[in-house]
């Protein structure tokens, strides 16, 4: 019987070991060490061989010093597995003291058979020389993935019956991997079967840019804004918007945890790491995307003591903080962590419209003025307790959370009316409950239960007609309100209770069955004070409630030696919707709609080398009518309970090149392509004063995406580039939009780019310090507002091609238990005239800067 032992060693000093020059998002796959392998033997109890230690590779900074292994421990192999012939690899996370011993060991992705239970018990009494820093002895954390291999056939029906083993004469000519453990998460993901990206945000902290801006920067994905910070964003994967696309944090529905108005406005430095499904999405998410799904995950290391806060101050009276600290009481395993953020800015930005002049003389002229009613308040707090790392529970946690923003509104979708006493905003509140678990035989749970409760609020209560300069024109008589002509105070309070359950069971090492359920009830209700209090009819009014049910299973399996990756699955839809709308005449017309729908998918990786992996994916996928879909906003968009289901065909074909630590430095490179065929397709549809979402028929997106990264030897320089095209139509010849048939979806951007260039510099007044200067360009291709074949192309509307530029310096400086950041932003650099929406201006040249400051024992 022979057991291989494989060292993957990750970063446990957190910023302080990601120094050296070592970016964060970049992997670097090291070789560095040794492998220990041996013919396993009968032997008496308690016998133990010693593996040579480590050699220092690793390429941090120069005071690192990566733990060393002292004292191996081998496993004792399973007797039914044994008996079985089968093989499997455990991997552990080890938490080492400063004394190098290993006080827990943590399964990270259960294999079953008895081989977890064993990989575990032997790897507890490990000894290690301890990690150090500037040659003093520091805590660290390691991922350890035990090997288990049988003996032949002829060789086991030799073999002693006794459990316990030994490593005879070993062979020391292979190596291992080190690697940051964040990243390795990271890369594991993007190599898997499943159509997935992942951008680590740990150098986009370092500056003052938001997780829309972020976002936008990477392939395939569009982040458009009707404004500056805290305005209203659409976010688009593969030519699909917000509505096709679900978004969770930490697996929990963002709308429901917390985070203020929309995913644009999350605080990057809470989050550590976004991933976008394109189109084909895993069943644990228990979602009804059509177009995908973007997962945000927060900093899931929970070991010792840790705090951390930023604060930026910016143009347009522009200031965000952030902050949030965590402990937990090794012995017990009892956790306590807590974060906040506050965001305030008046977003008063220079912008060009056709405004009387200023002199009075009644003359409209293209004038340049400051917006005066834009400004954006925000903040939340949540505080997390509970336990961790228990036999009893991998994780039994309880959030607390609450958030709110309010949001001046300064103008009409098309930005021709000005506004003036306009307002609209949400406050939210709720909790959720975790549970994780990995049980014997291969069994594991992850089961979260929540309730949110959310309350929004539009305001007009306008008295003035404005102009662009903020002056009263001339006072609203008989009665207050700008954009429906009358005074308009509404609320809406809904109620969301939802629980996700996932079931998994390894069948075989190689095998994996998972089981998906997850129930969502929402019931709002609303009013429109102003009208009940003139006794008229109030279209608020009315019961109105959702309930959805998204079900999956699905099959994983690993073979030929992990070339081969392929997750099967289904998935079954269910929604009941019930809503009562007022007559005219009095009382309410019921309208109840039952969906149901079953899909069904399949993604596969084949590793064609080393450095060349393809992937294909394909979804059936449905989605059903959201809340506000249904029952409207009680803001800007209207009701619409006639809504059907959307219906899509998905499908990804993908191939990945790298290398990695050449004499050339490392590179990456992928290109993907996609369709989408989708029926009855919602959109939003503006109206003069309001939206409303409607079905279209029939509608396909055909595009490609594709990106490159370079690193220099060094890590000393780091270019990036992506550039993505798309082709978004109307394909039915019936229904609203008919005439239109094969004809682009209007008001979506179908070409851009992005690019990036990264200078980075360590050790310049210190050993572990880092400056860096990072430029950024964006450019989009000009796009019609309108339906192509409607009007003469001159005189169409048409949002401009663009290019927008932005250029970052950072420094950090790292000391033994604190990491301070300094950062300097200079956006829309050439002050270039951007528009993300027809008619509506982003904001021109704008300076921040940032302190990020990181302590932790």
């Amino acid at each position: 019987m022979k057991l291989r032992s494989i060292f993957i060693l990750s970063s446990p000093f957190g910023a302080t070991a990601r120094g050296g020059g070592v970016p964060r998002r970049v992997l670097p796959v090291l070789l560095a060490g040794l492998l220990v392998s041996g013919q396993a033997r009968a032997q008496d109890p308690g016998a133990s061989a010693p593996a040579p230690p480590l050699p220092k590779t690793v390429p941090a900074a120069p005071d690192i010093e990566m733990p060393k292994l002292l004292e191996f421990v081998e496993a004792a192999y399973p007797a039914q597995a044994k008996q079985d012939h089968l093989s499997a690899k455990v991997f552990l996370r080890l938490t080492l003291d400063a004394q190098g011993t290993v006080t827990a060991a943590e399964v990270l992705e259960p294999v079953g058979h008895g081989f977890d239970e064993a990989a575990r018990e032997a790897a507890l009494r490990f000894r290690f020389e301890p990690a150090k820093r500037n040659g003093t002895p520091v805590p660290s954390r390691i991922v350890y993935p035990y090997e288990f291999r049988p003996p032949p056939p002829s060789s086991a029906q030799s073999s002693n019956d006794s459990a316990s083993t030994e490593p005879s004469d070993s062979s020391f000519g292979e190596t291992i991997e080190v690697m940051v453990e964040g990243e390795s998460v990271a890369e594991r993901r993007r190599q898997s079967a499943e159509a997935v990206q992942v951008l680590e945000v740990g150098t986009v902290q370092r500056e003052a840019v938001d997780l829309g801006e972020a976002l936008a920067r990477t392939e395939g994905v569009s982040v458009r804004r009707s404004g500056g910070l805290g305005s209203t964003s659409r976010f688009s994967l593969a030519g699909f918007t917000d509505e096709q696309i679900r978004f969770f944090i930490d697996g929990v529905p963002l709308e429901l945890a917390g985070y203020g108005a929309g995913l644009a406005n999350v605080p990057v430095n809470l989050v550590q790491r976004v991933e976008t499904y394109n189109g084909v999405v895993p069943i644990r998410f228990g979602a009804d995307a059509l177009g995908g799904a973007v997962h945000l995950e927060t900093d899931q290391d929970f070991q010792g003591t840790r705090a951390s806060a930023s604060y930026e101050l910016g143009s347009y009276d522009t200031h965000r903080l952030t902050a949030s600290v965590r402990h937990l009481h090794e012995p017990t395993g009892f956790l306590v962590r807590a974060n906040g953020y506050f965001d305030v800015t008046q977003n008063d930005y220079l912008v060009d419209v056709d405004a009387e002049a200023a002199d009075g003389s009644g003359k409209l002229q293209r004038v340049r003025v400051h917006r005066f009613h834009d400004a954006y308040r925000a903040g939340g707090v949540g505080i997390e307790t509970g336990f961790v790392d228990q036999s009893w529970a991998r994780r039994l946690l309880l959030r607390i959370f609450t958030g709110a923003y309010d949001k001046e509104l300064q103008n009409n979708v098309e930005m021709s009316i000005p506004y003036g006493e306009v307002e609209y905003g949400e406050t939210s509140g709720g909790s959720t409950v975790r549970f994780e678990q990995i049980f014997s035989n291969g069994l594991s749970a992850d089961m979260i239960a929540g309730y949110t409760y959310r309350r929004n609020r539009f305001t007009d209560l306008s008295e003035c007609a404005y102009d662009w300069y903020g002056r009263c024109i001339f006072v609203l008589v008989g009665q207050p309100g700008i954009i429906e002509g009358r005074p308009v105070e509404r609320v809406i309070g809904q109620h969301t209770g939802f629980a996700r359950l996932n079931l998994g069971w390894n069948v075989a090492p190689l095998q994996k069955l998972r089981l998906s359920l997850a129930p969502t009830f929402a019931e709002r209700a609303g009013e429109d004070r102003q009208l009940q209090a003139a006794q008229l009819l109030d279209p608020l009014d009315g019961e109105r409630n959702l309930f959805s049910l998204v079900s999956g299973l699905e099959y994983e399996i690993d073979a030929f030696e992990d070339r081969l990756e392929n997750i099967l699955f289904v998935k079954d839809y269910l929604q009941r919707a019930y809503g009562e709308k007022p007559l005219d005449g009095g009382g309410f017309a019921v309208t109840k709609r039952n969906l149901h729908q079953v899909g069904l998918g399949d993604s596969t990786r084949l590793r064609l080398s080393p450095g060349l992996y393809a992937k294909a994916s394909y979804e059936w996928a449905t989605r059903l009518p959201r809340p506000d879909e249904f029952f409207g906003d009680g803001l800007l968009i209207i009701e619409n309970l006639s809504l059907k289901h959307e219906i899509s065909h998905n499908i990804n074909l993908g191939l990945t090149y790298e290398t990695r630590e050449t004499s050339a430095g490392d590179f990456r490179t992928n290109v993907t392509g996609f369709g989408r065929l989708a029926d009855q397709l919602i959109v939003l549809t503006p109206q003069p004063s309001y939206s409303v979402y409607q079905n279209v028929n029939a509608a396909r997106s055909l595009g490609v995406s594709g990106a490159a990264n370079w690193v220099s030897p060094g890590k000393y320089l780091s270019l990036d580039g992506n550039a993505t095209w798309q082709d978004f139509r109307n394909t039915s010849s019936e229904g609203n939009y008919g005439a239109f048939v094969d004809k682009r979806i209007p008001n979506r951007p179908y070409l851009w780019a992005n690019g990036s260039a990264r200078f980075q510099y360590s050790s310049l007044m210190t050993p572990r310090d880092e400056l860096a200067l990072t430029w950024n360009t964006r450019y989009i291709h000009k796009f019609f507002r309108a339906w192509e074949g409607v009007g003469r192309v001159d005189t169409k509307d048409v949002i401009p091609s663009q290019w927008v530029h932005s250029l970052s310096l950072t420094y950090v400086t790292r000391s033994d238990s604190a990491t301070l950041t300094w950062s300097a932003d200079a956006q829309n650099l050439t002050d270039a005239l951007a528009y993300d929406f027809y008619g509506v201006q982003r904001p021109g040249r704008s300076l921040f800067a940032k302190l990020t400051v990181d302590f932790g024992t």
